[in-house]
């Protein structure tokens, strides 16, 4: 447990010394052990240093920055404007960064992996019938739940109500509705087009946003001014053209990646980190991954169960300190209600 918390320690206070990280964890055992400690998380390379004697320093390395725990709690303690963060586009994320780290731990994989036998041994035993009932059932989910999560106020029923008996909810804005039937419209169109995010295009992603927005207000395709996020002090790029660089090296580096899991992760963060469009980020992200998951013949999420707020948070956490954890642990706890609750 000292190895974590000396990677969180360092996680908010890089340049630290051997006394400053003994001081701050409250370190109860000998400056010898520390001292092994910290030498194996170097080989590990976790931590870097600078300096020599007395002015040695300890920070992390970029790529332990991603995937060190953080006490998301603990984090929004303090508000936007006390957090300690990146609060400019980080231009080495997506092109040296994240191509040498492996997103996910072996146990994690282990644990997706079986989860992802157990969904192939269950669709094996359903009809195409039942498959599309199913299937059907998740798509209601995920557009109440996806919708909600960008503040649509219709409930459950009354999202299972519209998308499968047409029927407007009393009180309601036509836009919400519409924001429903959208993904309704796109889910459907991913289901029948299973290949469309077999590899990954920067026109691929502008159509399912274009899909998500139409009948909205709002432009289609990658923006050309400034946006702003609630809650975070974290500005995106403003200039079309990085917009456009940033997401096409988004697709290379998800093309690239073997893994089904992780290529669905990095939409999902990578996709709402750039904010590439003037509205629905999120919602493309989401089914974008969702898209890349059924390309594959994964099982795909609802984001049911998901508080809002936390997935706001770990949303955040990334945005902030490009660190995947709390986001990760979504997208692992989703996996598992999806193939248990709807396969």
């Amino acid at each position: 447990m000292d190895d974590v918390n000396i990677l969180r320690y360092l996680q908010f206070h890089p340049m630290s010394s051997r006394k400053d990280i003994a001081e701050g964890i409250m370190f109860d055992s000998s400056d010898t052990t520390l001292k092994r400690m910290l030498s194996a998380q170097i080989s590990a390379g976790n931590i870097i240093v600078s300096g020599q004697g007395k002015a040695t320093r300890y920070s992390l390395s970029k790529a332990c920055r991603i995937a060190t725990p953080i006490d998301i709690n603990t984090y929004f303690l303090h508000d936007q404007d006390a957090r300690q963060i990146q609060s400019t586009f980080n231009f080495d994320l997506i092109t040296d960064i994240l191509p040498s780290v492996h997103l996910f731990t072996n146990e994690e994989l282990l644990q997706l992996e079986a989860l992802q036998a157990q969904f192939k041994q269950n669709m094996s035993e359903l009809s195409p019938t039942t498959y599309r009932k199913e299937m059907e059932r998740l798509g209601v989910d995920l557009s109440w739940k996806s919708s909600q999560i960008e503040g649509n106020t219709y409930s459950l029923l009354e999202t299972e109500r519209l998308l499968r008996e047409s029927k407007t909810a009393d009180g309601k804005t036509q836009e919400e509705a519409v924001m429903l039937l959208n993904h309704k419209y796109t889910l459907r169109f991913l289901l029948d087009n299973k290949d469309y995010l077999q590899e990954l295009s920067v026109r691929r992603i502008e159509d399912i946003q274009s899909m998500l927005v139409e009948g909205l207000e709002t432009d289609k395709g990658l923006r050309h001014r400034r946006v702003g996020i609630t809650g975070t002090n974290y500005r995106p790029l403003d200039n079309e053209f990085q917009i456009r660089e940033a997401i096409e090296d988004t697709c290379t580096l998800i093309n690239q990646r073997q893994s089904v899991f992780e290529k669905a992760l990095l939409a999902l963060l990578l996709i709402s980190y750039i904010q590439p469009f003037t509205d629905g980020n999120k919602r493309t992200a989401r089914l974008v991954s969702n898209g890349i998951l059924l390309a594959n013949n994964y099982c795909p999420l609802s984001f049911r169960t998901v508080d809002s707020i936390d997935y706001k948070k770990a949303m955040l956490v990334f945005y902030e300190q490009n660190n995947i954890v709390p986001f990760k642990e979504i997208f692992i706890s989703q996996y598992k209600f999806a193939v248990e609750e709807y396969f």
